[in-house]
């Protein structure tokens, strides 16, 4: 299964997105109200600059307090993101986000951001994979087919 195949389950155009000037306490409620793990950040100029997540403000309340929520997005986010294409496969995803150890993952086709995934949407989409090969499978074995 391809990355696009994802993302033709979700909603097209909703892309979550903070400016690197927000406050983090401001990403904070998006990714509450939203019920999502991370948000893209983006540039004065709209370009994707990183990505801020669940875990980055976490770690930084962890070891600064919540004094944190008032710094601004671009002192927590990642700016080194790693990216993936529409064309990419689950597995080759999958394989990615487990050795980066990262749960969301922007899909980048021609230089544009065209959405997000997580690691839920990549596992739910394996899953559905496997249950399609087992079936398939099943069929050939009992002469379906």
């Amino acid at each position: 299964m391809l990355v696009r195949d994802i993302l033709s389950t979700k909603q097209i155009g909703k892309i979550i997105s903070v400016v690197t000037t927000d406050k983090v306490s401001t990403a904070a409620e998006l990714l509450s109200e939203m019920r999502i793990g991370a948000v893209i950040v983006r540039d004065a100029g709209n370009e994707m600059d990183g990505i801020l997540s669940e875990r980055d403000i976490v770690r930084e309340l962890g070891r600064s307090g919540s004094g944190c929520l008032t710094n601004v997005v671009s002192d927590l986010m990642t700016s080194n993101v790693k990216s993936c294409t529409s064309t990419d496969t689950t597995q080759q995803v999958m394989q990615m986000m487990t050795d980066g150890r990262f749960r969301h993952m922007p899909v980048m086709d021609d230089g544009k951001l065209v959405g997000v995934i997580s690691i839920g949407d990549v596992v739910a989409a394996r899953i559905k994979e496997v249950q399609f090969e087992n079936d398939s499978m099943a069929d050939l074995i009992a002469g379906n087919i």
